[in-house]
């Protein structure tokens, strides 16, 4: 298992800090891949793939008819043959008929049925006028060719080929191609148990009487609403009040019951943030505390003794809720083995200007512009603590720290909200 610790320094009055594409190669070569398990197909949406789903026959299996018509054979309508008699009417679902010898026969066939056989085209009611068990077909329907409103066998995909890759997260379009390829049973991801914990002696519960001192407690519920969206419904919520006793106790609790821990708040250098030693003193490894960002700057990532990934994001709900989107999902997604997203890149819709040293993870929300490209328009907010300031807002943009002014039109990296 890796693990590792790299700094570097942002400014001359600044403590060393990694830049965020830093921490998160960091925390993805640390976490370990959850273990797999099958799943029935009933339950698999929203999953994540770990074994291929492979065609376990010809798609389609078969020369599937696409239009209400007849089936005849192209030659005899080359020949000049325009008059057919019916000798059968064939269905979606049944065995194929075969076709006469005689040059003047037709099948009549309804969509989704099997091309019978010795036919090689369907000619569309539309092409034709029946008269009892005879069908006159027009002219204009010779031009119409072999093959015509048939799906031919194996031009979907051939036996044994891989349809849905591993790393596939399950929605309806991959759930359909399994079920037809006969997957009653999937082997994806194992579901992790995510605790989400919210520490400080100001938080109380939403339904609890609040003082004037007082703060409802938001982002345990934020952060445990966005998993869930996310795939992980699996999740908990706890509260650690800034009590040494209990943090020794509640942490010791969580650390040997729970896959993937979630901490906010109690991260930074306060004289009451005591979980980086407690995390220490029961045995969980910091790979890095400290990202050059705004907001989320105090945010810390270990591994517990059993190496599971735990995560200390800050106590301000933006920079919890940012980096929650910017490092825990993705670092989630990787240990369950999810294909990389495609990063969007979007162009900002007017200049920003920032000037810490620091990247920024500015919100945002999305339209198109008039050549169909994505603008985004920032949404700065009040403070980190502003969480009212991210309704109405689509993701965050990352703008690096090397820059202090960003005009209209600039191009930076897109990070979606879940949900």
């Amino acid at each position: 298992m890796k693990l590792e610790t790299r700094w570097r320094k942002v400014a001359a009055t600044d403590f060393f800090m990694l830049t965020p594409a830093e921490a998160e190669r960091i925390i993805l070569e640390n976490v370990s891949p959850f273990h797999r398990e099958d799943c029935p197909l009933t339950h698999a949406a929203g999953r994540v793939l770990r074994e291929a789903v492979r065609a376990d026959r010809d798609l389609p299996p078969f020369d599937r008819v696409t239009m209400d018509g007849y089936a005849l054979r192209v030659a005899a309508l080359a020949a000049g043959q325009r008059v057919f008699r019916v000798e059968h009417t064939q269905a979606a679902g049944m065995r194929a008929f075969k076709l006469g010898n005689g040059p003047d026969v037709c099948i009549e066939v309804m969509t989704g049925a099997v091309l019978p056989q010795g036919a090689d085209t369907v000619i569309p009611y539309e092409e034709t006028r029946r008269d009892g068990r005879t069908v006159t077909v027009t002219e204009g329907a010779a031009a119409l060719g072999a093959g015509y409103a048939v799906h031919a066998r194996g031009s979907d995909h051939r036996v044994g080929e891989e349809i849905v890759p591993a790393g596939t997260v399950m929605t309806g379009r991959e759930i359909a191609v399994a079920a037809a390829c006969g997957y009653g049973v999937l082997t994806v991801s194992q579901t992790p148990k995510i605790a989400v914990v919210a520490t400080g002696d100001e938080l109380v519960e939403v339904e609890s009487p609040v003082a004037a001192h007082q703060l409802r407690r938001s982002n345990d519920h934020a952060l445990r609403a966005a998993l869930q969206l996310a795939g992980y419904t699996r999740v908990e919520r706890f509260h650690l009040r800034d009590v040494r006793a209990e943090i020794e106790h509640l942490l010791w609790h969580i650390l040997a019951e729970y896959d993937v821990i979630v901490i906010t708040g109690g991260v930074s250098k306060g004289k009451f943030d005591f979980l980086p030693e407690e995390l220490d003193r029961q045995g969980v490894r910091k790979a890095l505390w400290g990202v050059a960002q705004r907001p989320g700057k105090p945010f810390w990532f270990g591994l517990s003794p059993r190496y599971n990934p735990v995560f200390a994001l800050p106590g301000n709900p933006v920079s919890a809720y940012t980096c929650l989107h910017r490092y825990v999902l993705p670092a989630l997604a990787h240990a369950s083995g999810a294909r990389a997203p495609r990063r969007l890149q979007v162009a900002l819709e007017s200049p920003i200007t920032f000037r810490p040293r620091l990247a920024l993870l500015l919100p945002v929300s999305l339209a198109s512009g008039p050549a169909g490209e994505l603008r985004a328009t920032p949404h700065p907010g009040n403070t980190s603590g502003d969480f009212a300031g991210l309704v109405g807002t689509d993701g965050f943009v990352e703008l690096p720290a090397e820059q202090e002014t960003f005009p209209a039109g600039t191009v930076a990296p897109f990070f979606p909200w879940v949900g």
